[in-house]
């Protein structure tokens, strides 16, 4: 008999292949409508296309605006209420937040305002086990965290696009940048250090890996992990929301080179800039049970989960040296663990990720988010 075939992101039908030359078909279309600005005094900040976040430039300051989904996490939640009648929609609401604003601190833009959406196949889903009043108290949770107004959003029943039984989370965020200098412009240079802050767990991406993972196992999301805890549950852990760590850098004058929201494409991401750098992980975090059970379970290689999942990292900045302590500093005076992880080189034109440990190289090529 042939071993089972391992799992991986594009077998479970996320294939970002598609989706990235879509995302570049749309940066080009987008640039033709950049004249509209002209009328309103607002002008394009060079290099935007392709951040995490669009900025618009006023006369002293930014605007900038996300728009964000979280993905099928939400159906571990639904999952796990059959299973077990554990009621997560509230940290479901604080992850459908963090995947926004998160997007937004990358550019140093603080989030003002938050807009829900929330798309259903069926009205009545808002009403059963609380699952309304649940998703409300977690957003609003989410927003405070975020130091952000929670401004309103959308509830439109899709009937025969939405499935009756869940719901799309999504949502948007407007935000700002003032004074102009608190910008994260993409300045890297050769010997920045890497800082990395870490997650709380899977935060929101790979889930659709996770579930399929889940699918195939005799306990599905009752499996227990070598810690003892629950597959199903250690998915559910809400993710962390940086902007305190943001605002602290600026309020203490530290503005990183660059900074990454590590999602989509996992550690590939640290190499988002299209400036060619090789960015050198040393110390990558270490793997919690998740991600032991993960690479056990899903008979993963270690180097297609660095590609899919942030691997106990979920936020990255570059800087200076001297201010990586600095860092740290901020990071644990807002109640996060940061390590300084590695460094960056520059080495002619190739552009790549490296972790150092695991002798994983991630060339240029892998990630194609930019036009």
């Amino acid at each position: 008999m042939g071993t089972e075939p391992a799992f991986t992101y594009a077998a479970s039908g996320v294939d970002y292949e598609p989706l990235d030359r879509f995302k570049r078909i749309c940066q080009r279309a987008a640039r033709t409508t950049v004249t509209s600005l002209d009328k309103h005094g607002l002008s394009e900040p060079e290099g935007i296309r392709g951040e995490s976040a669009y900025l618009l430039e006023t006369p002293v300051g930014f605007l900038a605006h996300v728009e964000e989904g979280l993905g099928t996490k939400n159906l571990v939640a639904d999952a796990m209420l059959q299973l077990t009648g554990e009621r997560t929609y509230a940290n479901i609401a604080v992850d459908t937040v963090a995947t926004i604003v998160n997007d937004m601190i990358t550019v140093g833009a603080l989030p003002i305002s938050v807009a829900m959406h929330a798309a259903v196949g069926d009205a009545s889903w808002f009403e059963r086990e609380n699952r309304g009043e649940d998703l409300a108290a977690g957003f609003a949770r989410g927003c405070r965290l975020a130091g952000a107004v929670w401004g309103g959003g959308e509830t439109p029943v899709l009937r025969d696009i939405v499935h009756p039984d869940t719901v799309v989370l999504a949502g948007s965020a407007v935000g700002v940048i003032k004074p102009k200098h608190n910008r994260v412009v993409g300045n890297v240079r050769a010997g920045d250090a890497i800082v990395m802050l870490a997650s709380s767990g899977i935060h929101a991406n790979g889930i659709t890996l996770c579930r399929s993972l889940a699918a195939s196992l005799p306990d599905g999301y009752l499996a227990k992990l070598d810690d003892g805890g629950c597959f199903g549950s250690s998915l559910l852990e809400p993710t962390i929301i940086y902007v305190p760590f943001m605002q602290a850098c600026q309020e203490q004058g530290i503005i990183p080179h660059y900074a990454v929201h590590i999602t989509g494409h996992g550690w590939r991401k640290l190499m988002r800039l299209p400036e060619p750098f090789v960015y050198r992980v040393s110390t990558p975090a270490p793997l919690s049970s998740l991600y032991r059970f993960l690479l056990h379970e899903g008979k993963m290689a270690l180097r297609e989960a660095y590609a899919t999942f942030n691997m106990g990292a979920g936020f990255a900045v570059y800087v200076d040296p001297s201010e990586a302590e600095p860092c740290l500093t901020v990071a644990r005076a807002v109640g996060l663990n940061a390590w300084v992880a590695g460094a960056i080189e520059k080495q002619g034109q190739r552009k790549a990720v490296e972790i150092i440990p695991h002798n994983i190289s991630f060339e240029g090529e892998t990630l194609q988010v930019r036009e």
